[in-house]
C-alpha cells in the first residue's frame, strides 16, 4: 500500500470519528495502520474509540502504542486520562505534566492537570505548566486566573495581587478576577 493509501485511509477515520461512527472509523483506522504501522494518527483514533465503546483497558495501549511511535501530548494526555480513569490519579498526573512540556497551551490538558493537581494537593507541581503557558500567550485569561488561584491556595496573595493587576490590565471587564482583587487588597 502507498503513503496515498495511508493518507486517505487515516483521513476517512477521522471523518467517520467526527460524525460518530465508530465501526466505520475503526474499519478505516485499521485499514491505515496496515498501509503505515508507524505513524501515530491511526492509533489515537483507535484509542479514541476505544475510550467510546468503554474499552479503557484497549484504550490504554492504542495511546501507548501511539505514545511509542511518535510522543506527544496527545498520546500523553490520553494516556493520563485513561489512567485518571483507572484511579490512577498520581501517574495521570505526571503524564499531564509531561504532555504540557511538549505542548504548553493545550487547555484542555491544563485544565485537567489542575483539577489533578488539586485533587492530590499538588498544585505547586502544576505551577510551572501554568507559566510556561502564559510565557507563550499572556492573553490565556483563564489560565493566568487558575495560576492565581494556585497562588492564593498556597498562601502567596502577594504574587496572587501581581498576577490579579496584570489580568485586569489585559481584561478589565474579569468579574472574577476584580472580585477577588477587592478580597485579597481588603484583608
Amino acid at each position: 500500500m502507498s503513503n496515498l493509501d495511508f493518507e486517505i485511509n487515516k483521513e476517512l477515520g477521522e471523518c467517520y470519528l467526527f460524525m460518530g461512527e465508530w465501526d466505520k472509523a475503526e474499519e478505516y483506522y485499521k485499514k491505515a495502520v496496515v498501509s503505515d504501522a508507524v505513524h501515530p494518527d491511526p492509533y489515537l483514533g483507535l484509542a479514541t474509540i476505544a475510550v467510546q465503546k468503554g474499552d479503557i483497558d484497549d484504550a490504554l495501549t492504542l495511546y501507548r502504542k501511539a505514545e511509542s511511535i511518535a510522543p506527544s501530548d496527545k498520546s500523553l494526555g490520553g494516556i493520563g486520562l485513561v489512567l485518571m480513569e483507572q484511579g490512577k490519579h498520581e501517574e495521570a498526573f505526571d503524564c499531564f505534566i509531561k504532555a504540557l512540556e511538549l505542548n504548553p497551551q493545550n487547555m484542555l490538558l491544563i485544565n485537567t492537570a489542575v483539577q489533578e493537581a488539586h485533587y492530590l494537593n499538588r498544585l505547586p507541581d502544576v505551577m510551572p505548566s501554568l507559566k510556561s503557558a502564559l510565557e507563550l500567550n499572556p492573553e490565556l485569561h483563564a489560565v493566568r486566573f487558575a495560576l492565581i488561584g494556585c497562588l492564593v491556595h498556597q498562601g502567596n496573595e502577594s504574587e496572587a495581587l501581581v498576577q490579579l493587576e496584570t489580568l485586569l490590565s489585559l481584561k478589565p471587564d474579569h468579574e472574577e478576577a476584580k472580585e477577588l482583587y477587592d478580597a485579597l487588597k481588603n484583608q
